[in-house]
């Protein structure tokens, strides 16, 4: 007789974009050339423009509206500010395979949240639109903790509501950066960086929950 090993985690905290979402970066460009902005237009207001990344660090810890966000990065955009967040990610997908993963997870008993630096809830709201509000037990998203990733305390309070401690959780990011806080915290975890189909796979492989269909691994990296 086979006796299975049971794996040592309890929950799992996934991040949205780029997790829960799949091909951000093309439905963005699209938007910007039907707008009649340079490709890139989208990605260089926020991340490269001072003000642009000033406005947009603003938001994430929910220190401006959406709405309020709208106005003052159309302005620098020269676009019309009416719903601009909605506008730009209207064609922006959920991730089928994640989101499986995440019923998966939870179906064997894991406790299951989102850790989200937001970009706003209202008017346009991401996690509703993607379909992913009733995948979590908790969801901790910047803008109503006032803090975004990596601040390590934002990483404590989703802990602390899980119940869980750092130990028991797997964390998954698509940015190497937030993963930092994480792993020095106790977490393990896996950047999501191998494409639809291949998070999914490691993250099954690792929570042992099956996942039919899944047949590639991620980067999975153990807490120091």
């Amino acid at each position: 007789m086979t006796t299975r090993r049971t794996p040592p985690f309890r929950g799992l905290i996934l991040d949205f974009v780029g997790v829960l979402t799949q091909g951000v970066r093309e439905p963005l460009r699209a938007w910007c050339r039907a707008s009649g902005l340079p490709e890139d237009a989208w990605r260089a207001t926020l991340e490269d423009h001072p003000r642009g990344r000033a406005l947009y660090r603003d938001l994430e810890a929910g220190l401006m509206t959406q709405a309020e966000w709208n106005a003052a990065t159309a302005e620098l955009l020269g676009v019309p500010p009416e719903n601009l967040m909605g506008r730009a990610w209207a064609q922006v997908r959920p991730a089928p395979g994640m989101i499986a993963l995440a019923r998966a997870a939870r179906a064997a008993g894991y406790r299951v949240a989102m850790l989200s630096n937001s970009f706003g809830l209202d008017p346009y709201d991401p996690y509703g639109h993607a379909g992913v509000w009733d995948l979590f037990d908790v969801a901790v998203i910047s803008e109503r903790e006032g803090i975004a990733k990596p601040d390590p305390e934002i990483y404590r309070r989703v802990l602390e509501r899980l119940g869980l401690p750092a130990s028991a959780c797997v964390f998954v990011d698509d940015y190497p950066r937030n993963l930092l806080p994480a792993r020095a915290l106790g977490l393990t975890t896996v950047l999501a960086d191998g494409g639809p189909a291949a998070t999914p796979a490691a993250l099954a492989a690792l929570l042992g929950v099956p996942l039919p269909s899944c047949p590639a691994a991620g980067t999975v990296v153990p807490p120091k």
